[in-house]
């Protein structure tokens, strides 16, 4: 079975109201007051339009915001994710560190004085990590 899939262009209006529209599909375009409501009512035109596979079609989005370089928010949300990786691999060390200095029978306080974190946290880092 083939999921359907239709590209949607997003646009804001002159009164701030988010245009969805699917492109190939004559007629197929709602409007919302965020990119949200623009979304779940685009699936409702969709059906309405009796499009093949509406509920569940994928939907490839476009967003364009006049004005606004899309490649910066590109840039901005590539950036954002980045962190949150480098993020998530800062706590495994610092997990690993905490229960490294705990085990060789350093105290928690010691530990958070070392770590640079309050001795609750390391408390959490050594039991629920």
């Amino acid at each position: 079975m083939t999921k359907h899939r239709y590209t949607v262009v997003f646009e804001r209006d002159e009164e701030g109201w988010w245009v969805a529209t699917a492109k190939g599909l004559q007629g197929v375009h709602t409007q919302g007051r965020t990119i949200q409501q623009s979304r779940e009512r685009i699936r409702e035109a969709l059906d309405a339009a009796d499009a093949p596979g509406a509920a569940t079609a994928e939907l490839v989005e476009r967003i364009t915001v006049h004005g606004v370089e899309m490649a910066t928010i590109t840039k901005a949300r590539a950036f954002r994710e980045r962190v949150e990786r480098e993020q998530a691999k800062a706590m495994d060390e610092l997990r690993r560190a905490a229960k490294a200095l705990t085990k060789a029978g350093i105290s928690v306080r010691d530990a958070g004085e070392l770590l640079g974190l309050s001795h609750q946290r390391v408390q959490q880092l050594v039991h629920n990590g």
